[in-house]
Formats: structure tokens, sequence, C-alpha cells
């Protein structure tokens, strides 16, 4: 118990650690922020500070914490049956040829249509309410976990499968063991993009549908004409975006992805490495 304690703490650690490469680049972004800024005014550019500043006296406004709360849940629901129904999808067709060469072209058209597009259809179809939003961001991100499923199961080791069957491994453990640590390198890769494409489409469907939310502040921010409150619910979405990301998708990558690092020195104990 102690050594799994003390193994949790250390990949905590390390990644922790590893956030600084991502925290240097976001600071990068500010500083190329910032001189925009300065060569094109604070009129059309707020700097990041007085963005910042924004956001924090939004932060305080009675009903901010339950307009983020509604977009997130709009977006996380949405994100959640996308994947769930899109890697299902797509882990079933990656092992047809027929379908795979039937549905790629498919996803590739449906991919290709503007999310503008569907949230116009979902307005129609649902009417300006929370369904919209949800709608919207399925439809979005849906194609992307397909097409992630699809590759991973597409590319798999067939190899690797026959050698399994010629052990006597059956399907289910074939799957467990063989095909399912390939095919999450693709969802997690697909995740991660669908994650911020149902952040960004749910604010956009809020916003066009006057639905409440991040999106029903960010219009009232545009009808104000107020240029840094439409910066920080900006930048708010953004953040949200990445903590769904590095918070919730990443630290489950680590986890399901552990036979990554299992041979590095120092991960488990190597049989060569035992003394008696």
């Amino acid at each position: 118990m102690r050594s799994d304690a003390k193994g949790v703490a250390a990949w905590f650690g390390r990644y922790l650690w590893s956030a600084w490469a991502g925290a240097t680049g976001l600071l990068c972004l500010a500083a190329a922020w910032q001189m925009a800024h300065e060569l094109y005014g604070a009129f059309i550019l707020p700097d990041p500070l007085t963005t910042l500043a924004t956001l924090a006296d939004l932060a305080t406004e009675p009903g901010f914490g339950a307009a983020v709360k509604e977009t997130g849940l709009r977006a996380l629901n949405g994100f959640m049956l996308a994947a769930g129904i899109g890697a299902a999808a797509g882990t079933v067709a990656g092992y047809s040829f027929a379908a795979l060469r039937l549905m790629k072209p498919v996803v590739t058209f449906i991919l290709g249509v503007p999310p503008i597009s569907w949230i116009v259809l979902a307005l129609i179809w649902f009417g300006a309410s929370g369904g919209s939003a949800v709608a919207t961001v399925v439809v979005a991100a849906l194609p992307i976990s397909f097409a992630g499923a699809l590759e991973g199961v597409a590319t798999r080791d067939r190899g690797l499968d026959a050698m399994a069957r010629a052990f006597g491994a059956g399907p289910l453990r074939r799957f467990r063991d063989v095909t399912l640590p390939h095919l999450l390198s693709y969802l997690f890769a697909a995740w991660t993009t669908a994650i911020g494409t149902a952040w960004k489409v749910a604010v956009m469907a809020e916003l066009l549908g006057n639905a409440g939310g991040v999106g029903g502040a960010l219009a009232r921010a545009r009808a104000l004409f107020d240029i840094p409150q439409v910066m920080a619910l900006t930048v708010l979405v953004v953040l949200c975006a990445l903590g769904s990301d590095h918070l919730v998708l990443q630290p489950l990558r680590e986890a399901a992805e552990r036979w990554r690092t299992a041979g590095q020195s120092g991960s488990v104990k190597q049989p060569w490495s035992v003394r008696p």
C-alpha cells in the first residue's frame, strides 16, 4: 500500500513538472499578445493583465459561476455522448474493411460541415435551449471520436493479434491486450481535439441561441461593445478547455498507458535487476 502511494506521488510530481513546458508556451503566447496590444492599442486588443483583471471582476458577479457551470455541463455532456458513441461505432467499423471504405468518406463529409451550420440546424430542430447546444456538440465532436477509433482499430498490428490467437487467446482477451492499448493512443488524441471543439461549439450555440451560459454573457458583452469583457470570456473558455484536457483527459491517458513507461528505469523492478 505504501509503495503504491509513493508511486502515485512520484507520478503526480512528474506530471506537475512536465506542465512547465506548457506554461512556457502560454507565457510566450502572452508575450506575443502584449506586443500586439502595444502595436494596435487597447481599443483593438486589451493587454493580458487588463483581461485577467476583467475576468476576476466577472468572477465576483452573481450568477457568473452558474453560467460557467451551465456551459460546462452542456459541453461535457455533449463530449461524453460523442466520445462514447463515436468510440464504440468506430471500433466496430474498424474491424470491417467494407465498413472502413464506406464510412471514411462519410466522416470526411461530416467533418467538412462548418459547426455554425450544425448550430443553425440545431436551433431550428430543438429551439433556443440547452438541448440545441448539447446536440450541436455531439454532432460536431462525434466524427472526431469515430475517426480516431476507426483508425486505431484499422492500423492495429495484425501479426500480434495472430500470435495471440495462436497461443489460445480468445477475442475479448486479444482485444484487451493487443488492440485496446493501440486504440487508446488514437482515441485520446482524438478526444483532446473533441474536448476543445465541445467548449467552442457550446459557447457558439449559446451565443446564437441566446441560451444563457458563457455564450449569453459573451452576447451581452458584444452588444455593449465591451472589448475587455469579450477577451476575458474568451480567455475563460480557453482555460476551461485546457483544464478539461490537462486535468481530466491527460491523467486518464497517463493511467491507461502506463505500459509506455513500464520498461523505464525505476518504474518497475526488472527481473535482471533482482538480486538474491
